[in-house]
């Protein structure tokens, strides 16, 4: 049975719409300009996290011409790390939306964390991600970052494109991070899992989003790639995997899918479901105890794999 914290809270951002003069949801239209004040909510939103956490230092570098900021917890150990890989629909996301959440889990996981700013769509559509990911990552590993000391992390576009990276690093044959965690993943960018139909009413997400950022992040390509939609790829081979959905929302699907698939493909992977929850709640911990039981289940899952 939900919390009566978690009611409130997840009530409230349900009826944000009516707080803004809406009866209902406004459904997201398919063109630039709406994809492009959705990204300027978001980095007006991150205006309201709060500050950082004690111990924590950020320093930021060029990757290969991409913006990157190193989250240092006090006392972290030096080669290890969490890779992080933001979300926002592939359209949205930054170092400054994401950075006070993962400094929150990189000092409860006492583990260094890098974030990054991959190219967004409708500017730098696919492969752009996929491309920037891989540069970044190939870095780390030139700075004397072992694989089997690297977690990689990410929620929903963040979280697929971790997995699409998977698929692409496994069919380089290039090294794997130890193990991934993947909250709320965005596995398949056809939208085509019945949760797309059936979660519209209690989501928190515009009507229409999924579509409109996959339209604008394949453009020309097959949505069906699994570079793209990695719920179509070969899983075989993939490192130890913990996949956190909630119940509540449109990637749903996408979670239990890629996790029976998986499974069924002999990968180590665990599935956290949080009935009556919303999109990536892990992240909305310590605010009610569902989002803090699955968060401290996902810092078990990396603490064990960066032993």
């Amino acid at each position: 049975m939900a919390s009566l914290k978690s009611k409130l809270i997840i009530g409230a951002l349900r009826s944000s719409h009516i707080m803004q003069g809406r009866l209902r949801k406004k459904a997201m239209e398919c063109n630039i300009e709406s994809v492009l004040a959705f990204r300027e909510r978001c980095e007006k939103g991150a205006s309201r996290s709060g500050k950082l956490p004690e111990g924590i230092t950020i320093k930021q570098e060029i990757i290969n011409m991409i913006l990157s900021e190193w989250i240092l917890p006090d006392n972290a150990p030096d080669k290890q790390l969490i890779f992080y890989v933001h979300g926002g629909g592939y359209v949205s996301g930054s170092c400054n939306d994401h950075r006070n959440m993962l400094a929150k889990i990189a000092k409860q996981t006492g583990l260094n964390a890098l974030l990054y700013e991959y190219g967004l769509a409708p500017e730098n559509p696919f492969p752009a991600a996929l491309h920037d990911s891989l540069s970044v990552y190939n870095e780390v590993l030139l700075k004397a970052y072992q694989p089997e000391n690297i977690i990689m992390m990410g929620e929903s576009a963040g979280g697929g494109l971790c997995l699409a990276l998977l698929l692409a690093l496994k069919d380089m044959q290039l090294p794997m991070p130890r193990a991934t965690v993947a909250i709320q993943p965005w596995t398949d960018l056809s939208c085509s899992g019945p949760s797309y139909y059936t979660k519209n009413r209690v989501s928190l997400a515009p009507p229409e989003c999924w579509n409109v950022f996959s339209h604008f992040y394949v453009t020309h390509h097959d949505v069906k790639n699994p570079y793209i939609s990695p719920l179509f790829g070969d899983l075989t081979g993939l490192p130890p995997l913990f996949i956190s959905v909630g119940e509540s929302d449109e990637l749903y699907d996408d979670g239990v899918r890629f996790y029976e698939k998986a499974h069924q493909s002999g990968v180590d992977v665990t599935l956290k479901t949080g009935k009556g929850m919303i999109h990536c709640y892990p992240l909305l911990a310590p605010l009610f105890p569902e989002a803090s039981e699955a968060m401290n289940a996902i810092v078990e899952f990396i603490q064990k794999h960066s032993q």
